[in-house]
């Protein structure tokens, strides 16, 4: 399962109301660490697709929901479960890192 992009727009309906936890990655095109971490989180979404949705919201473009969760800089990355911010990671960091963050989050 790839990752999946969403928008102000869906927010709600694919993060908010979603069955299963969703890791937002807020990014943008500009963003050198943030177009480096975006393989590592495909390989990361194919891993770990039946435990957790991995989303991608383009700050530029959707400015909405990175502004609601207070999105400083970016990369930023939220975990949302039953609809709430769990938890959060900001900057760049390996494969191994982000995986393992993750996992022990969802765990």
């Amino acid at each position: 399962m790839a990752t999946k992009k969403v928008t102000d727009a869906s927010f709600h309906s694919d993060v908010i109301s979603s069955g299963k936890p969703v890791l937002v990655d807020f990014w943008a095109e500009w963003c050198g660490p943030c177009r480096m971490i975006g393989p590592a989180l495909e390989e990361i979404a194919e891993e770990l697709g039946e435990q957790v949705t991995i989303a991608k919201l383009n700050i530029d473009e959707d400015p909405d929901a990175p502004a609601r969760y207070g999105v400083r800089g970016i990369p930023t990355m939220i975990l949302f479960r039953n609809g709430e911010a769990v938890a959060t990671k900001v900057g760049a960091a390996p494969k191994s890192q982000l995986k393992s963050w993750l996992e022990g989050e969802l765990a």
